[in-house]
């Protein structure tokens, strides 16, 4: 399978995965990847960040493949600046978000869009996902946020009480029009139905000159699970969740702090190395 490096994409999640518990790359992995381009492998990345929260790390790490963005509700090229792929959610999004809030009025909140974020309630938890996106986003109340084109609402809440939201949402049949979906420990996103980094990652595959292509995904979160499931080798860091591991192909030593990434980047070139010399 690993025949030909040149063959191979590397599909990484962010947070816990790339970048490390203080939202940094490390050095062993920002060289691993430099490496890794360099011998002709392609590296991406598969996030729930905006086109506009993600662009700082473009120049960064000199991606030349498209984004899978939205946690699947998009694919962005910045090379072109072009949206290749968008699964928006139905019209009835915003009266579902409105009762979502009326359940738990305390609830923090944002819709995306390609345009920008839009958060409609700024709790401490919402302020939590502002500042690790690095944004500037748009407040807007909820019911003055414009129907079109929203690819997800992010709901930001403590951690003990998002169980709670989910028997909620499934009491009042939500989860029968939408998907919800944990990034974090205090995020539960709503997506449209059957979007996820894993229906991403076979658009992914239907794009021009990649047919051929070998896919590796790597993350650690349960909105990363099915994207694991989707490549040729599904891989995790160390810090993983349980369920996360459960699902893996390959369970790494490192967890995001000590360089998963970079251990994945040596362990993909070990076997195409291995192919060559067999």
């Amino acid at each position: 399978m690993f025949s030909d490096i040149s063959k191979v994409i590397l599909l990484s999640d962010m947070d816990g995965t790339l970048l490390t518990s203080k939202k940094q790359i490390t050095d062993r992995d920002r060289a691993a990847i430099e490496k890794f381009m360099s011998l002709g492998g392609k590296f991406t990345v598969a996030t729930g960040r905006t086109i506009q929260s993600f662009e700082q790390y473009t120049r960064l790490l000199e991606l030349k493949m498209p984004v899978i963005m939205y946690n699947g509700a998009a694919i962005h090229n910045y090379a072109t600046g072009e949206t290749l792929y968008t699964h928006p959610l139905p019209d009835k999004a915003k009266s579902a978000a409105l009762e979502i809030m009326g359940m738990i009025p305390d609830i923090g909140g944002e819709v995306l869009k390609t345009d920008g974020t839009y958060v409609f309630s700024n709790t401490e938890y919402q302020q939590l996902h502002t500042k690790l996106c690095n944004i500037v986003p748009y407040y807007k109340e909820l019911p003055e946020i414009e129907d079109d084109g929203w690819l997800k609402v992010l709901f930001a809440l403590a951690p003990e009480d998002i169980p709670f939201l989910e028997v909620l949402i499934r009491q009042r049949g939500f989860d029968r029009d939408f998907d919800f979906i944990r990034s974090s420990e205090i995020f539960l996103e709503m997506l449209p139905k059957g979007v996820s980094k894993g229906a991403a990652l076979r658009e992914y595959r239907r794009l021009s000159g990649m047919e051929d292509m070998i896919f590796v995904a790597i993350g650690d979160f349960d909105n990363d699970i099915e994207m694991i499931c989707e490549a040729d080798l599904g891989v995790c860091p160390a810090n993983a969740e349980e369920s996360v591991k459960y699902k893996a192909d390959l369970v790494l030593k490192n967890s995001c702090d000590e360089g998963a990434v970079a251990e994945l980047i040596e362990e993909i070139i070990r076997r195409c190395e291995s192919s060559k010399k067999a």
